[in-house]
């Protein structure tokens, strides 16, 4: 991935996470999913890219009971 794919947006959390820092923060970019801890988010960001993102919520969703999303 080039570094324009790895430029990450927003950093978000889940909305159920509460006001908190213990939290995992998401942000997307062009190719790629960045992943980090809320708490320390200088310590680095796990990177995978966009479609292994799509497949692990779909997963989670199914073994959790929610319907898909398109």
């Amino acid at each position: 991935m080039g570094a324009s794919e790895l430029t990450f947006g927003t950093w978000r959390k889940a909305s159920y996470s509460g006001g908190n820092s213990n939290c995992v923060e998401v942000a997307h970019s062009a190719a790629a999913v960045g992943i980090r801890d809320s708490k320390s988010p200088d310590t680095g960001t796990l990177t995978v890219p966009r479609a292994a993102w799509m497949a692990f919520l779909a997963t989670s969703a199914r073994v959790a009971g929610l319907p898909e999303r398109a």
